[in-house]
């Protein structure tokens, strides 16, 4: 055993440092690797919160509940009808980059992970083809046939890029499967996304919501999403001032000022009051550009020496820093318009964002208190430990895409505490998603989600 594996058999690298510190004794560390037939590919003993990179464009992410039914004894018997696990898996960073037909092992262990939810496939890069073949998904690149996946192990599969077609047949079957199809730009920022009117058909939920708009209801959601996001906003400045108190004791100064005043207007934003949010929403908006004000000067001062911020721009940035953050958003924006659908909600009728055509405003009002646990503190990390960002035209380059997205995949994988028990932020998301709808139809009350720091 080298250092560095006798390092991490007893701790994990701070994202923020980069020292080592122990393991949480919550977490599980990797173990194993197991042939999966159903897959046709080599993943780990444990797929939970994991994103398992299938071959260059093509990526596998597994949500919490995935879980395997073998113990160690299994895992063992499953390595040894396979062989040597090295020999047909390239393991590298928690990845396996082996693909193979589950028929070119005929002595592998017929395991199957068994999941209550299913894996997100990840597409990018030009010539993939997308169609069905019987119960599967079959991709093409190139022209030939290159991997199968069981429609009932996918929940979502992800377009990132130009380049990628796909069967009608296909999508009858996702509609079919309740398998949901978005697309996104390469900037991060998602056009599209299908999914079956059956699944959504909940029409209750949608009345409520319109209605809302127009009482006390969508002001208190507006409310609670500025509280929410400013919430967040210093808990993420408390987290990696932490760091900085003994390093950097000016830098952390800085941040000492900022804080309270974050504080000071997530209680100013409490008590505004009114009948409808249309009375209020200057008002609301006029807190929140002051927190992000403040907030942005923070994150300044936590990036500086490792990354060039001057301030933040949304929407055309061609920084690394804030192409990092749009990319990631991008991201967040497919996990919280798929869970706002599967709530039965509908995504483009808002409250703390104004309606215009094209715009999931609803989708925009929840990503507000996700956007600092998931997106900021993986772009934050990511730059302070100094990972390479390479640019073309303006745009990340496609490895810096990938690198990103495997962080931003990681963090909606982490557990954080949420109603008294641990749940994974991508679970969260949806929990919101149907205690919104539970606050809208007067059966229970809603509450941003505040993470841990």
């Amino acid at each position: 055993m080298n250092a560095l594996q006798a390092d991490l058999s007893t701790g994990q690298y701070n994202l923020f440092t980069g020292e080592l510190e122990p393991l949480r004794t919550d977490e599980i560390p990797e173990s194993g690797w197991l042939f999966d037939p159903d897959f046709g590919i080599v993943l780990p003993e444990d797929v939970a919160g994991r994103e398992v990179a299938v071959a260059d464009g093509v990526t596998l992410a597994f949500p919490a509940s995935e879980r395997t039914v073998a113990g160690r004894l299994l895992a063992k018997k499953a390595a040894a009808s396979v062989g040597a696990v090295s020999s047909v898996a390239a393991v590298s960073n928690g990845r396996a980059v082996y693909a193979g037909g589950g028929d070119r092992y005929p002595e592998a262990v017929p395991w199957v992970a068994q999941t209550e939810d299913a894996a997100q496939l990840i597409l990018s890069g030009f010539g993939i083809y997308l169609g069905k073949k019987s119960e599967r998904l079959q991709i093409k690149i190139q022209g030939k046939a290159a991997y199968e996946f069981p429609f009932f192990r996918i929940s979502e599969v992800v377009v990132a890029s130009r380049g990628v077609s796909l069967s009608s047949d296909l999508l009858r079957e996702f509609c079919e499967h309740g398998i949901r199809l978005s697309f996104m730009e390469s900037s991060g920022r998602p056009y599209a996304m299908l999914s079956s009117p059956v699944l959504t058909a909940t029409v209750a939920s949608r009345r409520e919501q319109l209605m809302a708009y127009h009482d006390e209801r969508g002001l208190e959601i507006s409310r609670l999403v500025v509280r929410g996001k400013v919430r967040n906003q210093r808990h993420l400045l408390l987290y990696f001032g932490k760091y900085l108190k003994g390093s950097a004791p000016e830098r952390y100064a800085a941040l000492s000022k900022i804080v309270p005043r974050l504080r000071a207007l997530e209680l100013q934003a409490r008590k505004i009051q009114g009948k409808c949010v249309e009375e209020r929403r200057g008002e609301l908006m006029g807190l929140e550009g002051a927190a992000g004000r403040l907030y942005w000067e923070g994150v300044k001062t936590i990036v500086e020496n490792k990354a060039e911020f001057a301030g933040r721009i949304h929407q055309g940035a061609t920084d690394p820093f804030n192409s990092l953050l749009n990319y990631g958003y991008g991201i967040l924006y497919t996990q919280v318009w798929g869970a706002v659908v599967n709530a039965g909600l509908e995504p483009f009728a808002g409250y703390m964002h104004v309606d215009r055509p094209g715009k999931p405003s609803l989708v925009l009002d929840m990503v507000e208190e996700f956007r600092q646990p998931v997106v900021d503190r993986a772009v934050i990390a990511f730059c302070n430990l100094a990972q390479p960002v390479g640019m073309n035209d303006g745009m990340l380059d496609d490895a810096t895409k990938k690198a990103l997205s495997q962080k931003v995949l990681e963090r909606l994988a982490t557990r954080e505490p949420f109603q008294g028990q641990q749940y994974q932020i991508r679970s969260i998301i949806q929990m919101q998603a149907r205690s919104l709808v539970s606050f809208l139809r007067g059966k229970g009350s809603y509450r941003p989600f505040s993470f841990r720091w």
